[in-house]
């Protein structure tokens, strides 16, 4: 199945190698992530049907379509407890609450990932190249990483907060 995202948009192609170098770069200082650690993973067969039943329509929306909920609406914006922000789908670690940051665009926003734990694609739903990041246990979109963020890494991972849960701790 062909999704139009994985379709180069026609006002991509004519932005030119410097929208598109901000993508590649971002790539770039992402690693490789473990999706292929986890191809096994009995969440790669849910259908789509199983997971509307585990999930609200919301998070399947982020989640399962690569949909992106409204700004400043997820109460984990104002999370500010030590502990774990995991995967809604799988329960996968994604982020310590360390690396969280409020970058003021109304979404959870982490200055790292746990590498291992996520994979990565260039997707053009806007129109320019982005670095789309998932959870590499259940291929659940999770957000975008961006080059604008703080010391020490310069990265914001902008998050969905319906793809996330939070594990005091």
């Amino acid at each position: 199945m062909t999704h139009a995202l994985h379709r180069p948009a026609r006002r991509a192609v004519l932005l030119g190698a410097s929208a598109f170098g901000l993508a590649a770069t971002a790539g770039r200082a992402l690693a490789a992530g473990g999706e292929a650690a986890f191809a096994g993973s009995p969440f790669r067969k849910l259908t789509p049907d199983d997971w509307r039943r585990r999930l609200s329509p919301t998070s399947f929306h982020v989640l399962r379509e690569e949909g992106t909920e409204q700004p400043f609406t997820s109460p984990l914006n104002n999370e500010h407890r030590r502990g774990m922000f995991i995967c809604l789908g799988c329960d996968l670690p994604m982020f310590q609450s360390g690396w969280k940051f409020d970058s003021g665009t109304g979404w959870p926003s982490f200055f790292r990932v746990i590498d291992d734990n996520v994979g990565k694609h260039t997707d053009f739903l806007i129109g320019v190249p982005r670095t789309n990041y998932r959870c590499a246990r259940c291929l659940g979109h999770q957000g975008h990483v961006f080059e604008d963020g703080p010391a020490p890494t310069g990265l914001r991972f902008c998050n969905n907060g319906v793809a996330l849960k939070f594990v005091p701790g």
